[in-house]
C-alpha cells in the first residue's frame, strides 16, 4: 500500500517498473556489446570518446542507443510521478497515465531492439510525449485548484 492505495493504483509502481526495465536494457546492452567488442578486437579504452564504437554491428549500437533513450525523456516521467505523489494528486487517471507511459517506453524499446523502424519508433515516442503532456496538464490544474 502507498498512501492507502494498492501499489498498482499508485504512480510509484510504474516508476519502479521503468527502473527495472531500464536495468534490464542495461544488461541486454552489455550482453551484446562486450562480445561484439571482443570479436572486433576493440580495446575498451577506445570507447572513451563518443562514436568510438560506431563500427560495431547495428543490433549492438541499437541496444546502447535504447539505453541512452531510457536515460533521457523518462527523467520527465520520474519527476512528474514524484510531483504527483508528493502533491497527493494521485488518481486512477494519473496511475493510468503512468502505466501507459511505461507501456509505451517498453514498446519503444522493443521496436528499437528488433525491427528498428524509425517511423514506428517516432510514433511510439510521440504518443508517450502526449501522455506526459496530458498528465502534466492534469497535475498543474490539480495543483492550482488545491
Amino acid at each position: 500500500m502507498i498512501q492507502g492505495k494498492p501499489i498498482f493504483e499508485s504512480v510509484l509502481a510504474p516508476v519502479l517498473a521503468l527502473i527495472v526495465w531500464s536495468l534490464l536494457i542495461w544488461v541486454w546492452m552489455y550482453a551484446k556489446r562486450i562480445p561484439a567488442m571482443s570479436k572486433a578486437k576493440v580495446n575498451p579504452q577506445d570507447a572513451r570518446f563518443p562514436g568510438a564504437l560506431s563500427g560495431l554491428p547495428d543490433d549492438v549500437r541499437q541496444a546502447a542507443d535504447n539505453y541512452n533513450h531510457l536515460m533521457e525523456q523518462p527523467t520527465i516521467f520520474y519527476a512528474l510521478a514524484f510531483v504527483t505523489y508528493l502533491l497527493s494528486l494521485q488518481s486512477p487517471f494519473t496511475a493510468a497515465m503512468a502505466w501507459t507511459y511505461v507501456g509505451l517506453r517498453v514498446a519503444h524499446s522493443l521496436v528499437q531492439l528488433t525491427v528498428n523502424l524509425v517511423l514506428a519508433r517516432f510514433l511510439v515516442f510521440a504518443l508517450s510525449t502526449v501522455v506526459l503532456m496530458v498528465w502534466a496538464g492534469c497535475v498543474v490544474v490539480g495543483a492550482t485548484q488545491g
